[in-house]
């Protein structure tokens, strides 16, 4: 059998990691064609020299001649710029394009690969929350399949495998994070520290704060929309802080599917490679005689208004994912560097979809256009107000 070539979007990061972990575990089936990295290169380079990709590319162009350099005498090609990774997507002999690259940086390299018809594991969810009608429409025009990472998604996809039936209803299940049972009054006062120490899941820090805001939360409602776009489903969200229920789908005759596992995100990568098939892994497996109880709550939006603000971009829609998107980066760096508060990142975002122009009907180049414009306003607020 010919082994199965993956270029990986973001290498260096949690998910491109733990994707070379899985690509090492089963060497008989995959090989990497292409790694892609922004700022990580000594990593970059020790996985290059470990895997022997045909192809390195690092985005960030200063970095070039060291990761030039440290490859000269290999078989490598080395390239560097955004560009370049939106040109190494579309090369003939990739199978697998894993999308894992943070934020809207990984919306234009993903619109390349499925113009090139690729089958797509998608671990960047801004690129569905920024521009899901343009990417549904894509992806049925040049007829490219996505298999979602994200474990819920991956929960859902899987419990619709072999169904015919339309769904009812879609539960996304959430962590809660760290904050989960915090009041405001201490909400105000919690650190990037406290943020960025997550119960369950082992994350870069943005997703990782994105998680603690529930923001992460709300941005795969809007996946969702896109991902399994039903007329008569409801997308929910349920806190669930075990994080053993990954996420549920109810059919309209009233039953529920759901997949469980333990919180470990290789096995959601794995099924994104293998999809339909299943291979035998030396993964953690479920004891259930261990799990002492199973909780579900509702979420509470008046302490988590980034969930509440996403909600609402997916209801009006147009652009104002995007507008969402780009503003919450801003503020989860700005959160990272200590320049404005834990609530404060929500006043941010709130303000920002405020004041950029709303599209109903937007195009590639209005998602473009409104993400730079969000980006001013936001950094403009950030330096005129407190937050």
């Amino acid at each position: 059998m010919q082994k199965k070539k993956v270029a990986i979007l973001g290498s260096t990061g949690s998910i491109g990691t733990q994707t070379l972990d899985v690509i090492a575990s089963y060497s008989q089936l995959y090989e990497v064609y292409a790694l892609t990295a922004n700022n990580q290169v000594d990593l970059l380079i020790a996985q290059a020299r470990r895997f022997q990709p045909e192809i390195v590319v690092i985005a960030n162009e200063k970095h070039y001649p060291k990761l030039s350099e440290a490859l000269a005498n290999l078989p490598i090609k080395v390239y560097t710029g955004q560009q370049a990774i939106c040109q190494v997507v579309q090369e003939d002999p990739i199978d697998i394009v894993v999308a894992a690259l943070v934020g809207y940086a990984g919306l234009e390299s993903t619109i390349h690969a499925i113009r090139a018809k690729k089958r797509i594991a998608l671990a960047n969810k801004e690129t569905l929350v920024v521009a899901g009608q343009l990417i549904r429409q894509l992806t049925q025009k040049y007829s490219a399949r996505i298999i979602p990472v994200d474990s819920e998604h991956s929960a859902i996809y899987q419990c619709c495998m072999g169904e015919n039936s339309d769904l009812e209803k879609i539960i996304l299940t959430a962590s809660g994070g760290p904050f989960r049972t915090f009041t405001l009054d201490q909400l105000r006062t919690v650190t990037k520290e406290q943020a960025l120490n997550h119960p369950n899941w082992q994350m870069g820090a943005k997703v990782t704060i994105d998680s603690a805001s529930m923001m992460n939360k709300g941005f795969e409602l809007i996946e969702a929309k896109w991902l399994f776009y039903e007329a008569a489903a409801k997308l929910e969200v349920i806190v669930h802080p075990e994080s053993i229920v990954h996420s549920m789908v109810q059919f309209k005759d009233g039953s529920v599917k759901a997949q469980l596992g333990v919180p470990d995100m290789r096995l959601p990568i794995q099924f994104a490679l293998t999809c339909p098939d299943r291979l035998p892994s030396n993964f953690e497996r479920l004891d259930f005689a261990k799990i002492a109880t199973l909780t579900f709550e509702k979420p509470d939006t008046s302490r988590f208004r980034n969930l509440a603000l996403a909600i609402d971009a997916m209801d009006k829609g147009g652009n104002l994912p995007c507008i969402l998107n780009a503003a919450n980066e801003i503020a989860v760096d700005a959160f990272l560097h200590d320049k404005i508060t834990f609530l404060g990142m929500s006043d941010l975002i709130d303000r920002s979809m405020q004041r950029v122009a709303f599209l109903m009907d937007p195009q590639y180049e209005d998602y473009v256009s409104t993400d730079l414009e969000t980006r001013r306003i936001a950094t403009e607020l950030l330096q005129t107000h407190s937050f």
